[in-house]
């Protein structure tokens, strides 16, 4: 039974590898469940329980309709009040009645309670329900908590608080948090969702001010072993010792790998001894997750970072593409170690990176992916825990170099004033290179969060507001004052604006009515799109993400042909050609992802410009976990031989713990900024409950700063220059310093002068004037 189940782990971690679902760590139960039923919050009703613990924090009246349906209403439907249903088979989950939602003919039909007056501006809730469907013919649903807020100049705002996919079979856990601006006139509450024609029910409803987390600790780590392999005879000295077949392969010894590391490792690792030129090769391969395997139990430390590096290669007879993945099970989760595709028979580098934060009692690594029959040969398999700080102190030398400049002063005066040994001090105010952030509509009326972004940062992103789906939900019916409202926010703090995003590749993302057109509709749509967008807002926006994901989607181009993606990027130049144009992807730079590779992106970039496409830009999402410098680097340098301007144009990191999430983010803005190629950051938010991924935050949501906050702002503060001393003979002062915006003041016995310059970026000295 034990080898079953390991046999149908990797069988579904190879169903997760080939089908994109979240690379950091997958469980079987959760597996399984997916397949079932896309939420994982079920609750068996057998086991029921009394009143949740609501206490007197929940501002809901009648949580659990202990007073019928007192306090409710109906939002466009009916309601109704239920000890059970269908004879006993429906029960309540809490307490002794439920409520539903009938006679639903659109899908914001619900039930709903109003908490104005209860609920106070700039405090962070949470949100729980008991929820599930019936009737309609649908077996699973979404159902939404939303809030509908009515300010006080009477501007009305949806707001989603959480979704569950909710089933007719037991009931289900929705969850979710919000935050409030301001002072609202009104405040409703309500669930909404299903189709028509199914009904909503729900046991009970907590809404309630999120109790304070204690903060995060520190992690202590001890003995780190930075660079040391803990895989066991990996140059094969042993011949295969410590190495074991996983399912009915064979395993066998041979000459003539590759001898040095693979470039990723050597950058990490700096000089080593060379790899001793012998390889795994694996025979007798009935399925695609069978390859060599190892037990590294007890030699994983919690909390540090282990870059994956090997070479690996196939044998004959592969009429295709395949994948190879090193991976690892980690009592009896998947872990992405790092995946490669080629459809040759030479050695490649297959790299990636995991870290551990709960104690494990079994660990395995394996490598797999090609399909069944295809020998598969592995060399020089490291797994090592990355030193961060070693690197760092490199990174600051390269940073040094191509984001400063040295500079000259010269002072004159048309008095007779003798100016040299006058102290001068000289502060920078502003570095140049841009560091942004993405913002919403509803996120400019937290006075305390727009404080914080004009402060920290100089460019910014439309979260949602640009996109299709929001300007033209349905047909013919265009929303742009969202749009409008940040234009004119942006313009009143001078901030930079990327647009995000023209198009959108990827078929979820876009909405029913653009998927239901014809051929012949679809170009016409896509053709009035380009034009009221770029017309509209021509000039406005920098930057422009034509076409988002191209390499994960290919809506547009299943039904249009190759050349629509081409002809986006010629038509949006012409529309508004002082746009710089880019590309749009993710998973480019950290190895996990064999469908986005920087080879990959190169490859679509090629092609683009081939067929006349301005691309001008190439950006790198960056939603990543575990980074690890020479991968990022690695990626960075591969795609700066295109000599394309390259942003991270969505940068989030994502720890519950506050510290590593300050260590990942460190990592990235250190990667970045020391890169010649790249020439902006964006982060995809940093305010709690205003971010599309949790725990990626850099400020909690009532307001304080956390430790990756802290993080940002310190890197911002050493990225900027600063100087002291006195005018030498010649009435001349040097520094070298990063470009920017400078404040100097000049020093007199009896007064005290203040000028202000401007460095450009440029690699010979620049000489300054500065009149007295």
């Amino acid at each position: 039974m034990e080898i079953f189940f390991l046999s149908l782990l990797f069988h579904l971690s190879l169903f997760v590898l080939r089908w994109g679902f979240p690379v950091e760590s997958v469980s079987l139960p959760n597996l399984l469940a997916l397949e079932t039923n896309p939420s994982f919050h079920v609750i068996n009703q057998s086991k029921r329980t009394g009143h949740p613990a609501n206490g007197s924090n929940n501002i809901i009246l009648n949580p659990t309709f202990e007073d019928g349906l007192s306090n409710w209403s109906a939002k466009g439907c009916d309601i109704l009040l239920h000890e059970s249903m269908e004879d006993g088979k429906v029960l309540p989950l809490y307490g002794k009645f439920f409520a539903s939602a009938i006679n639903r003919t659109r899908s914001w039909n619900g039930i709903e309670q109003e908490i104005t007056g209860r609920v106070q501006p700039n405090l962070a809730y949470e949100v729980t329900a008991a929820v599930r469907i019936y009737g309609g013919n649908v077996s699973s649903a979404g159902i939404q908590a939303t809030l509908w807020v009515q300010s006080p100049d009477i501007h009305e705002q949806y707001i989603r608080i959480a979704i569950l996919q909710a089933t007719d079979k037991d009931w289900g856990q929705l969850q979710g948090k919000f935050l409030l601006n301001g002072s609202p006139l009104r405040v409703i509450i309500f669930l909404e969702g299903p189709p028509p024609g199914t009904d909503i029910l729900i046991n009970n409803l907590v809404v309630k001010h999120v109790e304070k987390v204690p903060p995060s600790l520190r992690p202590f780590i001890k003995n780190e072993a930075f660079g040391v392999n803990i895989i066991e005879n990996s140059n094969l000295d042993d011949g295969i010792n410590g190495w074991f077949p996983l399912g009915n392969c064979f395993l066998s010894m041979e000459f003539g790998s590759p001898i040095e590391l693979p470039p990723m490792a050597r950058n990490s690792l700096g000089f080593h001894e060379r790899l001793s030129g012998r390889y795994l090769r694996v025979t007798n391969r009935a399925d695609t997750w069978m390859g060599p395997a190892q037990m590294i139990s007890g030699k994983l430390k919690l909390h540090l970072t282990y870059q994956v590096s090997a070479w690996v290669r196939i044998g004959p007879g592969s009429t295709r593409a395949q994948v190879v993945n090193v991976a690892l099970s980690v009592d009896g989760n998947w872990v992405n170690g790092g995946q490669v595709e080629f459809n040759d028979e030479s050695w490649h580098e297959v790299g990636g990176s995991f870290r551990i934060d709960k104690q494990p009692s079994n660990v395995m690594v394996y490598i797999q992916g090609p399909a069944a029959g295809l020998d598969l040969m592995v060399a020089g398999l490291w797994i090592f825990p990355v030193d961060r700080r070693a690197r760092f102190k490199l990174l600051k030398k390269q940073t040094d170099k191509i984001r400063k400049r040295d500079l000259i002063l010269k002072f004159s005066s048309s008095e007779a004033v003798n100016v040299s040994d006058t102290f001068v001090k000289v502060e920078q105010i502003q570095n140049s290179f841009p560091f942004g952030s993405c913002i919403t509509r509803r996120a400019i009326d937290n006075e305390d969060l727009v404080r914080f972004l004009v402060k920290n940062f100089n460019w910014v992103v439309f979260g949602n507001e640009l996109k299709w789906s929001w300007t033209e939900p349905q047909q013919g019916n265009f929303n742009y004052d969202d749009a409008d409202e940040l234009l004119d926010f942006c313009k009143n703090h001078n901030l930079e604006i990327r647009g995000h995003c023209i198009f959108w590749e990827v078929e979820y993302a876009i909405q029913p009515w653009v998927q239901g057109l014809n051929n012949s509709g679809l170009i016409t749509a896509v053709h009035n799109r380009l034009t009221d967008l770029l017309t509209r807002y021509k000039g406005k926006f920098r930057h422009y993400d034509v076409d988002n994901e191209m390499l994960h989607g290919s809506f547009y181009k299943d039904r249009l042909g190759k050349d629509i993606q081409a002809t986006m990027f010629r038509t949006s130049h012409q529309l508004d050609p002082s746009a710089t144009l880019f590309v749009n992807d993710y998973h480019i730079e950290d190895g996990s992802d064999v469908r986005s590779s920087p080879e990959e992106y190169i490859r679509q970039i090629l092609d683009l410009q081939q067929q006349g496409a301005p691309v001008g830009g190439i950006g790198i999402q960056g939603h990543i976990d575990n980074p690890v410098g020479s991968i990022v680097s690695s990626a960075l340098d591969k795609l700066g031989t295109l000599g394309l301007p390259i942003w991270f144009t969505e940068l989030d990191v994502s720890s519950t713990n506050e510290f590593v999430r300050a260590d990942d983010l460190e990592v990235m803005l250190r990667e970045a900024y020391a890169h010649p190629s790249v020439e902006g950051i964006i982060l995809w938010g940093f305010w709690e409950l205003y971010m599309s991924r949790e725990n990626a935050h850099l400020v909690n949501a009532e307001g304080k700063i956390n430790a990756a906050g802290k993080r940002y702002l310190a890197l911002k503060k050493e990225w900027l220059s600063y100087a002291r001393g006195y005018i030498g003979a010649q009435g001349e002062f040097r520094f070298r310093g990063f470009y920017g915006t400078y404040n100097i003041e000049i020093d007199f016995p009896t007064m005290k002068i203040n000028r202000t310059f401007v460095v450009d970026k440029g690699e010979s000295p620049l000489v300054i004037n500065i009149g007295l």
